[in-house]
């Protein structure tokens, strides 16, 4: 007899939609199959069964233009506990005069408060030879990923072309992952130049000094770096058509590059920089059009993208007080409670994607990409007991007061939603259930990979 059975409830994979049972003892899956039987039984019929969900892009505690993003490791776990995200991967903080490895040392700190199992991708700044050392070393501490910008000169972040290729090379040689930050900050400044001192007190001016050229620029040139080198590339963030279109030339040309989009550039439009609180959806890139979202559910339909993430770094209205230009705004939305419900009421339930399409953008293209499968990811035997158990009859309203981050401003603010997180489950263990966080603030596991 197992410890838990989850019966009668419809579980679905990437490859298959199944009406089974599914058992788990201790804190693993056990089995799937009919009539099992268990100490403890959820009754989960008219439920939807998916594997924990996984958001590989999440900045919590983050400092940013002279604050913090809205959400520690605390209260932003339980926000992806509530939307059914059962991993979460953060980043370290890059600062001069900190190796990687010492950045890493005070991310895990500021972590363990998380309600959900977490890892790191390690952030590489202000390069300089010994950082090669430095990746070697956060790769024995568990790091098999790490983050590069074509952007931010001015913080000291962006990496240039001649280091980011011998970082690729090292990367290779370790079998790691490469993410990039992919805008071109030399057009930034050039559409920026451009501006008028009255278009900089505007924030619809906003979209216009990061359009979709400064992102397809900038995977272009990574691409090649890519392919020259043999990295596996991944475009965090994908934003546009036409940087989707240059992910698909750097595949032709031999680069082993991958891509995920965010639910603001697929549901949102540079429509909203238009509205009194247009300043409130400062993120970059920057939002686009319609006609591009349509472009983006194509690519994740046909698995040209590969995946959804939030990139969730939310701030407060205070935090984003209009303070006469867009460029003093610290830029970040929220989206890692509402990754999972968004993505079935605006994507399965409108045909753009199928049930099985969910399961593999929310969870397992994520795992594989980033050393965690079949641990997460999966519902195999031997799997993790992350769970989401998905009521899709709910119908309800997105309202930033009825979610768990601390930021009081929803981008999706309003937005009525079909399906919703029922129960969810980590390693066996019940974290949430019909509204009510169960999960304890430090329950989380560090994931080196």
């Amino acid at each position: 007899m197992y410890d838990l059975v989850i019966r009668g409830g419809t579980i679905v994979t990437p490859d298959d939609v199944l009406d089974v049972d599914l058992a788990l003892q201790g804190e693993k899956i056990a089995a799937l199959g009919c009539s099992l039987e268990g100490k403890n039984v959820i009754d989960a019929r008219g439920k939807l069964v998916f594997p924990g969900g996984i958001d590989p892009h999440v900045h919590f505690a983050l400092p940013v233009a002279g604050t913090f993003s809205a959400d520690d490791f605390s209260t932003g776990s339980a926000a992806a506990c509530a939307g059914g995200i059962t991993t979460v991967i953060d980043f370290t903080v890059g600062a001069a005069g900190r190796t990687i490895a010492e950045d890493l040392q005070k991310r895990l700190e500021d972590a363990s408060a998380s309600v959900v199992d977490y890892s790191f991708h390690g952030e590489v700044v202000g390069w300089h030879p010994g950082k090669l050392d430095e990746i070697r070393e956060a790769i024995s501490l568990g790091i098999k990923s790490f983050k590069f910008f074509t952007a931010y000169g001015r913080s000291g972040r962006r990496t240039d072309t001649g280091p980011m290729f011998l970082s690729f090379r090292t990367l290779a040689e370790e079998d790691a992952v490469a993410l990039v930050h992919a805008e071109d900050e030399s057009l930034i400044g050039a559409f920026t130049a451009m501006l008028s001192p009255e278009e900089f007190k505007k924030m619809v001016t906003f979209a216009r000094v990061r359009p979709d050229l400064c992102e397809a620029s900038a995977v272009n040139t990574v691409a090649w770096l890519a392919a020259k080198t043999g990295v596996r590339c991944h475009i965090v963030h994908l934003s546009s058509a036409l940087g989707l279109e240059e992910v698909l030339l750097g595949k032709k040309r031999g680069a082993h590059l991958s891509a995920e989009t965010c639910p603001h550039y697929l549901l949102l439009t540079s429509e909203a920089y238009q509205g009194p609180e247009g300043h409130l959806f400062s993120a970059a890139p920057a939002l686009r059009s319609v006609q591009n979202s349509d472009f983006l559910w194509q690519g994740l339909q046909e698995g040209a993208i590969d995946f959804a993430a939030t990139d969730h770094c939310p701030f407060s209205r205070k935090q984003k007080k209009w303070k006469g230009t867009f460029a003093d705004l610290p830029g970040g939305l929220a989206g890692v409670e509402t990754l999972l419900p968004l993505l079935y009421s605006e994507g399965v339930m409108k045909g753009k994607i199928s049930l099985c399409d969910l399961v593999r953008i929310t969870s397992e293209e994520a795992a594989k990409l980033y050393g965690l499968y079949p641990r997460k990811g999966s519902l195999l035997p031997g799997s993790d007991g992350d769970l989401v158990l998905f009521d899709p009859e709910v119908e309800w309203t997105v309202k930033a007061a009825d979610l768990h981050s601390k930021a009081d401003f929803s981008p999706y603010e309003g937005m009525q939603i079909s399906g919703k997180v029922w129960k969810t489950l980590s390693r066996g263990e019940i974290i949430y259930s019909e509204g009510a966080l169960l999960g304890t603030s430090g329950r989380g596991k560090f994931l080196p990979r």
